[in-house]
């Protein structure tokens, strides 16, 4: 199942997100805020689907927060929103848009 971003700026605007462990460890050492997570999904766009991941779907969606692009991978069964990690992608590995990664 693909994940729709409307469902889930519902989901993160109802306060329907369960944060991970691994998550919280990462936004704390990229100094990504959790107001910026949440942006994230709130005014990003997917840009890949997850569709056969477990133990829910999960996609990766791209914000550009002050001018940084900001990438976070979540899940979601429909009633919650379940956070994997968060990180400023490098242009090392994503062209341009930071919506297309390279070939090596």
């Amino acid at each position: 199942m693909e994940l729709d971003i409307k469902e889930l700026r519902k989901l993160c605007q109802e306060d329907k997100i369960k944060w991970s462990r691994h998550a919280i460890k990462r936004l704390r050492e990229r100094k990504i805020s959790i107001t910026d997570f949440e942006s994230c999904i709130l005014c990003g766009e997917i840009i890949k689907q997850y569709p056969d991941d477990r133990p829910t779907p999960s996609c990766l969606i791209l914000a550009w927060i002050n001018q940084t692009p900001l990438h976070i991978v979540i899940g979601s069964d429909g009633n919650y929103i379940y956070s994997i990690t968060a990180y400023h992608p490098n242009s090392e590995e994503w062209q341009n848009d930071m919506k297309t990664r390279k070939e090596h």
